[in-house]
């Protein structure tokens, strides 16, 4: 308690060092006391005059009495007064008739040798302690440069007191299960005497992992605030630097430093730069340094007492590169998972960040969370931000629901570009491709409905848009839907196929993502009855989503037939999409006729058209089976 204590005071202007007492202070307090009294004296009673001016006063008998030195003449005047100095000084000449001239008119006359304790004070003393106090000075800002050859292994954590930590739990919102799993270190970091009573000991350390924008570093904040202890906060990458050596100085710096600040908090946010799996054989260069790094980091954590109230927090999105050392038993302990909310979880946190803005009273939440299916905590809180700046841009008093559709769209598709100018059989050619998304999407009845479809281009690339989101959440996903989505991607690709001569660029992005997710039902999901229960997909970040599948290793046979099985599903899967055009052609000509007038169909928009003249796709239970399937008589209602 008493180190505790003395943290504290020695941080509360931001630094953990209290400056030496030195014996310099004093000596440049005394010299500028003295440099002080002397100016004020000389400005206030010594006048100084030229030696004509001094001959007259003598000749005009105003001078008293005069001492004489071989650097200068001092004296008193005879007629002083209040508004005049009394004391006066000249630089001699070398004037013989002086002496003579002083006693003819009765002026007392003396000589003096200079002090030379003085003179050297001020010749030689007086600059080098100038000089002196300029080093101290720059050494001093050397030492505490985050760049000083003189604090190269210094630790650059950042310290935050308990009074500096305004975080709680109550801010963290949307991951209910991460903070039950860390009020018990909060219980510990508060009591950790009674919490060991039983001769138990709290974990040395605890692993936030989760996708980007969960709120992992938050939540440290927030177990720093409710703990009420000391909060040292490091990135994984300020350990590495190309010197070798500097990494391993810099963690024992680190861990000594909270030791001695127990109870307390150290966080090393992105531990994968830091951590990462030792490679096999000999290493050089920057591969030592972070070996080393990495060993010392082991080494101290190993040598950690938890009796002593400290606790070791890391964070990362990749888990699966992390060295195997590290996540064992008496080093990370515990992995707390800190997933994307669900949507209670994403209710919760746009009640919280709703608190900044100016709402609708009449605002659905629970609209717009069903709505942001997918979206993080980072995604929600810039949603709603985007939401007040659209608000804004109308000049309203308010923040509506439309204006969170309006973010969303933004935020998912890009920003609206009406004034690219795109001719009329473009534009035609992108309504019929967009109708055909949300014609095949309502058609096979996919879970993700359409919410909007627009020829407006939005983005870098989007010459228009339908806009799918899910209106629950899943967590697993069947054979029959990955289909739908399949041919959801291909349907626009399928209408410029049935209703123009000849198809176009503008489905390149549909045609990955359809091949993406086709590559994964075969080389991940054994979702193929030719290729097997085998998975050809290498490990990739559980968090990292890119969209794009890596082969594993396997015979050129093997990627062959898992190329044509590929393209057997997209087949298929495109058969699927032009079934269900030609049987919904009415919908899809009077769709692109609204859509080419308003250039955006609504939810309730679209709803309307399907209640007239749509039609639902049944799916014969073979078409789930990813056999070959033929559509049959396909061909006899072409136009």
């Amino acid at each position: 308690m008493e180190e505790k204590q003395k943290f504290n005071e020695q941080n509360d202007k931001g630094d953990n060092k209290v400056p030496a007492f030195n014996l310099s202070y004093i000596f440049l307090a005394l010299l500028a006391v003295m440099l002080i009294n002397r100016y004020l004296f000389e400005r206030g009673q010594l006048e100084t005059i030229p030696y004509s001016a001094f001959l007259q006063r003598v000749e005009g008998g105003q001078v008293k009495e005069v001492t004489i030195t071989n650097f200068k003449i001092t004296g008193t005047f005879d007629d002083a007064t209040k508004d005049r100095p009394q004391l006066f000084q000249t630089i001699p000449v070398n004037d013989p008739e002086l002496v003579n001239k002083l006693k003819s008119k009765g002026v007392v006359f003396k000589g003096d040798i200079p002090n030379p304790l003085w003179e050297s004070l001020f010749s030689w003393v007086f600059p080098l302690a100038i000089f002196y106090f300029v080093w101290m000075f720059l050494a001093k800002k050397v030492s505490q440069g985050t760049q000083g050859m003189l604090s190269m292994t210094k630790s650059k954590a950042k310290v935050y007191l308990e009074k500096d930590v305004k975080v709680k739990f109550d801010d963290v919102a949307g991951v209910d299960e991460a903070k039950e799993e860390l009020k018990e270190i909060v219980n510990f970091l508060r009591d950790p005497k009674s919490y060991t009573r039983l001769g138990g000991h709290a974990p040395k350390g605890a692993l936030l992992i989760g996708p980007p924008g969960t709120g992992k570093t938050l939540l440290a904040r927030a177990l720093a605030g409710e703990s009420e202890v000391p909060f040292f906060s490091i990135n994984g990458s300020e350990f590495v630097e190309m010197f070798v050596g500097l990494g391993a100085a810099r963690v024992r710096d680190l861990f000594k430093d909270a030791r001695k600040n127990a109870p307390c908090i150290l966080f090393i946010d992105e531990i994968d730069a830091l951590g990462k799996t030792r490679a096999g054989g000999f290493g050089s260069g920057s591969n030592d340094e972070k070996e080393q790094t990495l060993n010392q980091l082991l080494a101290e954590m190993d040598g950690f007492d938890t009796s002593k109230g400290v606790m070791i927090l890391g964070a990362t999105n990749r888990p699966e590169v992390l060295d195997p050392a590290l996540l064992r038993a008496g080093r990370f302990d515990r992995q707390i998972l800190v997933n994307n909310p669900d949507q209670h979880g994403r209710l919760q946190i746009l009640r919280v960040h709703i608190k900044k803005i100016k709402i609708h009273t009449g605002l659905n939440l629970d609209r717009i969370a069903s709505l942001t299916a997918g979206f993080s905590g980072a995604d929600l809180a810039n949603l709603v931000n985007e939401a007040a700046l659209v608000a804004t841009r109308r000049n309203a008093d308010a923040v509506f629901e439309e204006d969170f559709t309006q973010a969303a769209e933004r935020i998912v598709a890009g920003l609206e570009q009406k004034k690219k100018f795109m001719n009329p059989e473009e534009k035609r050619r992108i309504a019929f491709h967009e109708m055909g998304h949300a014609t095949v999407a309502l058609g096979l009845d996919s879970l993700d409905k359409v919410h909007k479809v627009s020829v407006i281009p939005r983005g870098i690339g989007a010459l228009g848009y339908t806009l799918q989101r899910p209106t629950e959440d899943r967590y697993i996903i069947d054979m029959l839907e990955l289909k739908k989505k399949v041919s959801v991607l291909l349907g626009g690709r399928a209408s410029e196929e049935i209703f123009f001569d000849h198809v176009s660029t503008g489905a390149s992005d549909d045609l990955v993502k359809a091949t993406n997710i086709t590559m994964a039902m075969v080389i991940q999901y054994g979702m193929s009855d030719k290729i097997g229960l085998a998975s050809y997909e290498r490990n990739q970040s559980p968090f990292l989503q890119n969209g794009i599948n890596i082969r594993g290793p396997y015979s050129d046979q093997t990627a062959l037939e898992v190329d044509l099985e590929v393209k057997r599903i997209l087949d298929d899967c495109m058969l699927l999409a032009k079934k269900t055009l030609y049987e919904n052609r009415s919908f899809v000509e009077k769709g692109v006729k609204q859509l080419l007038l308003e250039e955006t169909l609504e939810e309730d928009m679209i709803k309307d058209l399907w209640e007239k003249d749509g039609h639902h796709v049944t799916i014969d239970s073979d078409v789930v089976i990813l056999g070959r399937q033929k559509i049959d008589d396909l061909g006899s209602d072409t136009p």
